[in-house]
């Protein structure tokens, strides 16, 4: 809800933590320091009564006091005495009083003779006690101590006291401390809340409540909505942690529905890509998804904080970009057979209208049988169309391209129900457009492909002119993850490599003439439901 007119602008979190922190702060000190004054007065009470209950034994047991009280003797030497008491110890009245309770000292000399104003029922039991009392001197916290003659008998007791004025005022004058000290918690309180306050307004970047609450309910809707998988991961932690991973990441990764991701969940690829950070466009070939991924590092202050990695599902593109691809290998290749075939037929009517027509016949005739030959072969030998068709058409595409491609006499397959149609001609499809274009580096450029039964095992075998490839570049090749740009056998072998672990194959090079690589299928497999490729021939970059 926005503001109205003349509303002022929302507080950001920082200050209302501020604010809640001051008020927070100043109340519990206003509370401990009431609570401290409570209980100063309450100890200033009982230091109040143990004092003159010191005193009242203390000033019972002087033997004069015993002597002015048998002899009667009010206002003389016996006040005197207690006035002394009285001054040097600070205390506001020390009376003495007969068993009759009147009144022999006072520090008010006219209530001498008065009676005794409080309790003595404790004292005549033998026991010394305090109470606090309303007195002639107003309320008064005051002990009463019984007095013993030489006999050991009974003759009076004392009262020593101290007003609730005289205890109030000295409690009044320690208060300017307690309150110091009060003030000083406060302004500590103040500091640490200021401190906090600023360093969360740092965090928090000056947002109200309303703004961070609208911020993660775009944020957590643009993570569910976006279509490309989105990782980012905190390097601050000892090890890589996964902050935020969205709906799109958890499936391209085949990760769990919901709850964290441990960082060992994810493919070794991608954790590979945060030994680099900053990634651009790069191809990586996963259990059954071409993925593009881009990774940025997250730098503050010359530091590197994380990693945002983005990914994107390509393997529909690159199925598209596959079909074009030979559909495109096919046109050129029917136009470059429309270009031959139209020089094969001037030079036969040529040869018709110079009169030699059994020349042409021958010269026609031996061209049909060449390729006708190739197809009847294939045809005969080979119950899947779609990969006789792929066969001819990369012969005549390689032938084009200057390599000579030769479909071996042992090429036969009866089963067609070993893999689907689409994976059989992937698979072939790759391997030889990879054996034509590393055929065409060398001198005399050719390929050879075989595709057999042997036994309960179908054995796909591609040779070529090309400089080889060790087991550890083809471990490379078909790794998945396999970056495009950091080598030239792009996509194709890594897809390969795909479809042989789907139908629990082997892949693997043999040394030849050149290079040769063979895969072997077994026939009794099929292929997984997790692990399916949707990359058509000719899908290398």
């Amino acid at each position: 809800m926005r503001s109205g007119p003349g509303r002022g602008r929302p507080l950001s979190v920082a200050r209302q933590l501020l604010i809640l922190q001051l008020v927070v702060f100043t109340v519990m000190a206003v509370v401990a320091g009431v609570l401290f004054v409570l209980d100063e007065r309450r100890e200033a009470d009982d230091a109040t009564g143990r004092e003159v209950t010191e005193i009242a034994d203390t000033f019972a047991q002087f033997p004069e006091v015993a002597v002015g009280i048998t002899t009667n003797d009010a206002g003389g030497d016996l006040q005197v005495r207690a006035e002394e008491v009285r001054t040097s110890t600070g205390v506001d009245f020390v009376v003495v009083m007969g068993m009759n309770e009147i009144r022999l000292t006072h520090p008010t000399p006219e209530e001498i003779g008065r009676p005794y104003t409080g309790h003595t029922d404790q004292a005549r039991a033998g026991a010394t006690f305090t109470e606090t009392y309303t007195g002639s001197l107003g309320p008064s916290i005051r002990a009463v101590a019984p007095v013993y003659d030489e006999a050991d008998d009974l003759v009076g007791f004392v009262s020593v006291g101290v007003t609730r004025t005289h205890i109030w005022e000295e409690f009044v004058a320690g208060l300017p401390t307690i309150l110091g000290v009060v003030a000083a918690g406060v302004a500590v309180s103040a500091v640490g809340a200021y401190l906090i306050a600023r360093r969360f307004r740092r965090q928090t970047l000056g947002l109200d409540a309303r703004q961070l609450r609208t911020l993660y309910e775009h944020h957590d809707a643009v993570l569910h909505s976006i279509s490309e998988g989105l990782l980012v991961f905190d390097f601050e932690s000892s090890r890589p942690r996964i902050d935020v991973v969205n709906d799109e990441a958890r499936r391209l990764l085949d990760l769990p529905r919901t709850g964290p991701v441990p960082f060992d969940a994810l493919p070794a690829t991608v954790r590979d890509l945060l030994s680099r950070h900053d990634v651009r466009d790069e191809v990586h070939v996963t259990e059954g998804r071409v993925l593009l991924i881009n990774s940025d590092a997250v730098r503050w202050d010359g530091r590197t904080l994380g990693t945002v990695v983005t990914l994107r599902d390509h393997t529909e593109l690159r199925s598209v970009l596959g079909e074009l691809d030979a559909v495109k290998g096919f046109a050129d290749s029917l136009r470059a057979q429309a270009h031959e075939s139209a020089n094969r037929l001037h030079t036969i009517i040529t040869m018709v209208e110079l009169g030699r027509t059994t020349d042409a016949v021958a010269f026609a005739t031996e061209e049909l049988a060449m390729s006708q030959a190739l197809i009847d072969r294939l045809t005969s030998a080979v119950r899947e169309p779609a990969l006789v068709a792929l066969l001819l058409g990369k012969s005549a595409d390689a032938s084009d391209r200057g390599v000579e491609l030769t479909i071996t006499e042992d090429t036969a397959l009866d089963s067609t129900s070993i893999m689907s149609t689409r994976d059989l001609v992937t698979l072939v499809g790759n391997l030889v457009d990879n054996a034509i274009d590393a055929a065409r580096i060398s001198d005399e450029p050719w390929v050879e492909v075989g595709v057999r039964q042997d036994g309960t095992t179908m054995i796909v075998e591609v040779a070529d002119s090309g400089p080889g490839m060790s087991a550890q570049t083809l471990a490379r090749a078909t790794a998945r993850g396999y970056s495009t740009k950091s080598d030239h056998h792009g996509l194709g072998l890594a897809l390969v490599n795909g479809l042989v672990r789907k139908y629990r194959g082997s892949l693997r090079t043999e040394p030849s003439l050149g290079s040769m690589v063979v895969v072997e299928i077994p026939l009794g497999r099929t292929g997984t439901d997790d692990a399916a490729f949707a990359a058509e021939p000719g899908d290398d970059e």
